[in-house]
């Protein structure tokens, strides 16, 4: 992997604010940043817009929209992201499509819960409906990300990558594309056919290690490449192969890499990530 394709999710470095955040890629000479909208919101639309353009960085990606199993299928949030999205100039806005109604991230089951699964999906295909057009307009590509199983009743109702494309696939290439998430999707045995699948249809593409033993918060369970048991050659190469000649973000959740010196943890991202295809 090319060092001119890195990007640095902010996540990795949650405790930056944007402004180091920024700082911090010019510095280490990381030519792209995938942004939270937690982080934007702080620093004020605007002035993020500005800051990143100002800085020459491209922006990967928005983290995120989603959750569209909830009231109201989350249209009002969503299209305040798209409306984020493009006045960032982002590459796609990712999608975290939401678990079963009635379950917040982390949370356990709540008033309007629900076990009807494919329900749930069924709210996610009704939802990107009716978001899709109003992406389209601004020119905002949307990005379904699966994600890993174990994540089915709180954050995704889409595990595999085929799950996320059976909906893309209702929808111009440019409108609705996915995410490639190593840490989602290493797992699946049918990770390379889809990924072939995929072609002209992946948005994003991000990459993490899968450590054992978890964490007992799954969540934390991504590590920095190279400490954990992906093997990202194949992966690199199907998403190559598949015509995406994107950017490469790593995205990070791990408590340790985020108590660790951020100028410290970029220096070990760019070498990890020149070794990781290796």
């Amino acid at each position: 992997m090319t060092l001119a394709r890195l990007s640095l999710n902010q996540w990795t470095t949650r405790r930056w604010s944007l402004r180091e955040a920024v700082d911090g890629c010019v510095r280490h000479g990381v030519a792209a940043i995938g942004l939270w909208r937690e982080h934007v919101a702080e620093h004020g639309l605007a002035a993020a817009a500005k800051l990143v353009t100002d800085a020459g960085l491209r922006v990967s990606s928005l983290c995120r929209g989603g959750f569209l199993t909830g009231p109201g299928l989350g249209l009002k949030d969503n299209r305040a992201a798209i409306d984020e999205a493009a006045a960032l100039n982002a590459a796609c806005l990712v999608l975290v499509v939401g678990g079963l109604p009635g379950v917040a991230p982390g949370g356990a089951p709540g008033p309007g819960f629900s076990r009807d699964l494919p329900g749930a999906r069924a709210r996610v295909a009704e939802a990107l409906a009716l978001l899709a057009p109003y992406a389209a307009e601004r020119g905002v590509r949307l990005a379904l990300e699966p994600l890993h199983p174990v994540y089915c009743a709180d954050r995704a109702v889409l595990s595999t990558l085929g799950q996320a494309l059976d909906l893309a696939e209702h929808f111009p290439a440019e409108q609705v594309g996915v995410v490639v998430d190593t840490f989602h999707v290493w797992w699946d045995p049918e990770v390379l056919t889809q990924i072939a699948r995929a072609a002209g249809r992946i948005a994003s593409y991000q990459v993490s290690d899968f450590l054992v033993p978890l964490p007992a918060d799954p969540l934390l369970g991504r590590g920095m490449m190279g400490d954990g048991v992906i093997d990202f050659g194949p992966l690199t190469a199907a998403v190559d192969a598949a015509d995406y000649h994107g950017d490469i973000e790593v995205e990070i959740f791990n408590a340790d890499v985020w108590a660790a010196d951020p100028d410290e943890v970029l220096a070990t991202m760019k070498r990890r990530f020149a070794a990781a295809a290796r």
